[in-house]
């Protein structure tokens, strides 16, 4: 059966010995299927195993953005030094959370990034989503309001355009289920008060809290944002439900309704 080409920085996974250690068709060694392996350059060999290190001894908050991000390109990239792709990316997008959450259309217009980068970024985005998640779903929200906000930091903070979801409660104000409800461009989102509503009975919820972003970073609500608010707080009033708040996510910080007194 014909195999599809490999990418061009896509690397095959490593048969045996150390994890920067690639097959090539050129020396030095043989793996056990006969192949020969070639291993890095000892600079970039050294510079990785200094960042393990440092990652292990440290924590991330021992690395800066663009070293963390070489962190997750040695994955994908096992031959060549990551260092330029990390600095291009992070010009491109500005900074880590920004270069996980890009659309992979996006990405792939950096030179240098190609399907395996792609996927890698997309696993680790996903998997701190999930683990975000993780902590606030079926759990009383407005005793863990904390968990709550850094769920929606890392959902929503860094996207390119604005989205809009809701977060359904019952009647104990557990979590029970989280949607996204619609998705927009840089500086607007179409909400359908009737549908946030009608979703609401389907699910036998008994409270909400609406959360959207704003890409420019800016919190601050628009005119458009508080109408929607009071029309969904209304029509959600007839029925006996409660909209807890509605809060807006900005780049560093999150405004809520609430807190404000527009609710």
């Amino acid at each position: 059966m014909k195999q599809s080409p490999r990418h061009f920085n896509e690397a095959p996974m490593p048969l045996f010995g150390h994890p920067d250690e690639a097959i090539a068709p050129h020396p030095v060694g043989r793996a056990p299927d006969g192949r020969q392996s070639v291993r890095l350059p000892s600079y970039i060999k050294d510079h990785r195993k200094r960042l393990r290190t440092r990652f292990m001894d440290g924590g991330a908050q021992a690395l800066p953005d663009y070293e963390m991000l070489e962190l997750v390109l040695f994955r994908a990239i096992l031959r060549q030094d990551v260092k330029p792709l990390a600095h291009r990316l992070m010009q491109a997008f500005g900074d880590f959370g920004r270069v996980l959450a890009a659309p992979p259309s996006r990405l792939a217009e950096i030179e240098g990034v190609g399907e395996a980068v792609i996927i890698e970024l997309k696993v680790v985005e996903a998997a701190a989503h999930r683990l975000a998640r993780a902590k606030v779903m079926h759990q009383p929200v407005l005793s863990s309001w904390d968990a709550l906000l850094d769920y929606c930091h890392t959902a929503m903070a860094h996207r390119e355009t604005e989205q809009f979801r809701v977060l359904y409660l019952d009647r104990k104000n557990t979590l029970v289920a989280d949607e996204e409800q619609s998705r927009g461009t840089v500086d607007h989102v179409p909400v359908y008060p009737r549908e946030v509503v009608k979703r609401a009975l389907e699910l036998n919820a008994s409270a909400l809290i609406l959360v959207h972003n704003h890409p420019s970073g800016d919190p601050t609500p628009s005119e458009a944002d508080i109408s929607m608010t009071e029309q969904i707080n209304r029509a959600a009033g007839v029925l006996g439900i409660v909209l807890h708040d509605h809060l807006i996510i900005g780049k560093s910080r999150e405004l809520s309704f609430r807190a404000e007194g527009f609710l």
